[in-house]
C-alpha cells in the first residue's frame, strides 16, 4: 500500500473513531461468510458500525487523537474488527447474543465511557452498562414516583372523606 494510501486511510479511520463515543475491538477471523453476513446485518440493525482494520493503521489513527489510548496497544494484535457505536452497550449484547454457541467475536478490548475495558473477561461488565435511553427512563421514572404517590394519596383520601361523610348522612 502507498504511503499516500495509507494516510488517507488513517484519516478515515480517524474521522470515524471522531463520530462515535464507543468502540469495541473484536476477533472474528474465523467466522465464516454465512456468520459474517449475518453478523453485519445485525450490527446495521443496531446502527453500529463494523470494519475491519490493519493493527498498525489503526494504532496511527489513535494516535492522532487528542485523547491517549494506549492502553489498547496489548489487544491490538491478530486480526481485529471493530464495532463502532454512540450506545455504549448494544456492541457487547450484540457480541454476547452471537458468541454463545461459538466464542466467535470475541471482545479483546473496548473503549466506552470514556474507560478502557480489556479482554474478554470484561463482556459482562459491558453488557450491564446502561445506554442513555436506559438512564433517562430510569429518571424519568424516579422523578413520576413521588408524584403517583401523592395522586394515589389525594385519591384514596377522597374515597375515604366520602365513605365518611357517606356513613354520617344515612345516621
Amino acid at each position: 500500500m502507498k504511503k499516500e494510501d495509507k494516510t488517507a486511510v488513517i484519516k478515515q479511520i480517524a474521522t470515524i473513531i471522531g463520530k462515535y463515543s464507543h468502540f469495541y475491538l473484536t476477533d472474528i477471523a474465523t467466522l465464516n461468510a454465512g456468520g459474517t453476513s449475518s453478523l453485519r446485518r445485525e450490527c446495521y440493525k443496531e446502527e453500529i458500525k463494523l470494519v475491519v482494520v490493519k493493527n498498525a493503521l489503526f494504532k496511527k489513527a489513535l494516535e492522532q487523537l487528542d485523547r491517549d489510548y494506549s492502553a489498547l496497544n496489548p489487544a491490538l494484535k491478530g486480526n481485529t474488527a471493530v464495532m463502532f457505536s454512540n450506545n455504549a452497550n448494544s456492541p457487547a449484547k450484540l457480541i454476547k447474543f452471537f458468541s454463545k454457541g461459538t466464542d466467535i467475536p470475541k471482545l479483546k478490548a473496548a473503549y466506552v465511557q470514556e474507560g478502557f475495558y480489556i479482554g474478554a473477561e470484561n463482556l459482562d461488565i459491558l453488557v450491564s452498562i446502561k445506554s442513555k435511553y436506559e438512564l433517562i427512563a430510569d429518571v424519568i421514572a424516579l422523578l413520576q414516583s413521588p408524584a403517583k404517590n401523592v395522586i394515589s394519596a389525594l385519591q384514596s383520601g377522597g374515597q375515604t372523606i366520602h365513605g365518611v361523610l357517606k356513613t354520617l348522612g344515612e345516621r
